[in-house]
């Protein structure tokens, strides 16, 4: 191929993006067709956050954008269109196709030789409207795993769908109480919440047949937008709309394609170098759950905002470049900063400030105070996703109880790979807050050093503390750390001896 015929083709696959309305229009059309986030989220196949980003002025590329464009298209019309009589009867597919091939309007339906990819869902569609191919029926949208709701018959004499609760009476467990928990200022009854977890699980034991491994490779395949799903439940009623696509500054973006950005995590790898004289039997703990109990941290609400003031504000969070204060107790504890060799100041998280001006204190005076320098923070709280993580533990809570390893690793690929994705990640396009996904890890690494110092204030030899959730020490940890399972609890991971008349593998 020539140089111009290389320049013809490449002019020929080119094509301009489509334009949208505003992005006040946008949030509009939806809400005067009286339609959820989610609903439109589903047929576009994004997250009902992404769609909150495009109303707030993010804008959609590529495919998406088109059939984005087609649905604000789409509802301008329907709004405009004067209201029509209600028929008395339902129609069937055939006879309402006939109906919009008949009427010389504009939106001409075809009906399409194959099949093909509807443009709002992707499954495969039988006919076209104006030229796109689509399902006539909504409620074909979405493809075969949201298959109509089944009508059953109602107390009232009418019919209900089966996941609708009657309205006549309340359903009461067998001791006359009916359980209820909070959602928004309301409560409601717990029979009526659904549970997403416990449906997948259900779903992917009876897709695979009953495979266990083959189930529970499926459910961590689709933890990520499943985790996202459960984020998005778990906000309605929330005080507070997450914002998923913010403005970052530079010391949150990558420096490099592979790079870093150049926030320090204050990631402990730390090891006591000198033990007292004598025989010493050592405890690696492995901490239950550290990412899933890390949720629980004071997340910026909004936009990330720069300031020069040297006092911490309690009610903000986000990241502060700092002059850390010198650390005299590594023989015995970790420095809550981590590893680090380079003096001078560094960027950390709000978990690791907090951490440090909380051992500056009167009540432990372990160091000085850090200098802050500046910072970019916003008003937080601690509750951001609060009951995001209360389900998660929730299942698995029951799952340990229940020895339901299907459920077990699902949720703990829902949290880990949620943390994990909520940076420059290409697996997870419907938030990006690479400020949250360092905090909540910080968070993680802070209160792995809390147990520590837990340990050493009760007596206890710490003897190592790697990452987020290994905690080697020496006496009766017993007698401090609960042992289990659950995310309060501790499990022992290894056990050794150090010193003393021991054989030559001792203290590997």
């Amino acid at each position: 191929m020539t140089g111009f015929e290389a320049i013809d083709a490449l002019l020929a696959e080119s094509r301009q993006e489509v334009e949208l309305p505003p992005a006040e229009e946008r949030r509009v059309l939806r809400e005067s067709l009286n339609l959820s986030r989610t609903q439109v989220a589903r047929v576009l196949g994004v997250g009902p956050s992404t769609v909150g980003g495009w109303e707030s002025g993010r804008e959609p590329a590529g495919e998406v954008r088109e059939r984005y464009a087609y649905f604000l298209q789409g509802a301008r019309t329907k709004l405009e269109e004067p209201a029509s009589p209600q028929k008395s009867a339902p129609v069937d597919e055939s006879s309402a196709t006939a109906e919009f091939e008949g009427s010389g309007g504009a939106d001409e339906v075809e009906t399409l030789p194959a099949s093909e990819a509807c443009v709002l869902c992707g499954y495969p569609a039988l006919h076209q409207v104006a030229g796109f191919p689509q399902h006539l029926d909504p409620a074909e949208c979405g493809g075969p795993d949201e298959p109509p709701r089944q009508a059953t018959p109602a107390t009232d004499g009418g019919a209900r769908t089966a996941d609708e609760p009657s309205a006549t009476a309340t359903p009461v467990p067998s001791g006359g109480l009916v359980k209820v928990v909070p959602v928004g200022r309301r409560v409601q009854s717990a029979a009526e919440v659904p549970d997403r977890i416990g449906d997948a699980v259900t779903a992917a034991l009876a897709a695979h047949a009953g495979d266990v491994e083959a189930a529970t490779a499926a459910l961590v395949r689709r933890a990520i937008p499943d985790a996202m799903a459960l984020l998005d439940e778990t906000r309605k009623g929330g005080r507070y709309d997450i914002v998923a696509h913010p403005w970052i500054p530079d010391v949150l973006r990558k420096q490099t394609a592979r790079g870093a950005d150049q926030i320090w995590e204050a990631r402990p790898k730390w090891f006591r170098s000198e033990l007292p004289a004598g025989r010493h039997e050592v405890t690696a703990l492995d901490i239950n759950g550290a990412y899933l109990s890390a949720l629980k941290t004071h997340l910026p609400i909004g936009r990330l905002e720069h300031s020069t003031d040297s006092v911490h504000d309690r009610r903000r969070a986000g990241v502060h470049l700092i002059t850390p204060p010198v650390w005299e107790h590594e023989a015995v504890l970790p420095n809550p900063l981590g590893n680090r060799d380079e003096p001078g100041p560094l960027w950390v998280t709000e978990p690791t400030l907090r951490l440090l001006l909380r051992m500056s204190g009167p009540d432990h005076g372990l160091c000085d105070p850090p200098v802050i320098h500046e910072s970019f923070t916003s008003g937080a709280t601690e509750g951001l996703l609060e009951k995001f993580r209360v389900a998660l533990k929730d299942a698995r809570d029951r799952a340990i109880v229940t020895g339901d390893e299907v459920t077990f690793e699902y949720v703990k690929a829902m949290y880990s790979k949620f943390v994990a994705t909520m940076g420059e990640s290409n697996y997870n396009r419907e938030l990006y807050r690479p400020d949250w996904m360092h905090l909540i890890r910080s968070q993680a690494f802070a209160n792995l050093w809390m147990k520590a110092y837990k340990a050493y204030d009760e007596g206890l030899v710490v003897v190592r503390a790697m990452g987020t959730d290994e905690l080697h020490v020496s006496g009766d940890w017993r007698g401090v750390f609960p042992e289990g399972r659950g995310v309060s609890e501790v499990k022992v991971k290894d056990t050794y001896t150090v010193g003393g008349d021991v054989g030559p593998g001792a203290g590997k």
